[in-house]
């Protein structure tokens, strides 16, 4: 079977496909089925943004923007 890549909309069969899930609390928010080529994008910029320094608005407030 060969459905288009979420992210560049290339055909892909779903042997070389990857799927990524986002849930909170076990609730699903979204899936994206990506080629191989768009998943080890995703997958760079997820470690370089988990390693960036976490961004405070505000100095009196607790809310953190990765």
């Amino acid at each position: 079977m060969s459905e288009p890549c979420d992210a560049c909309e290339s055909a892909v069969t779903d042997a070389l496909s990857r799927t990524i899930r986002l849930t909170v609390d076990r609730a699903e928010i979204d899936a994206q089925r990506l080629c191989p080529e768009c998943f080890a994008e995703w997958i760079d910029r997820y470690e370089h943004e988990m390693q960036a320094e976490p961004e405070v608005l505000d100095k009196d407030s607790e809310i953190i923007v990765d």
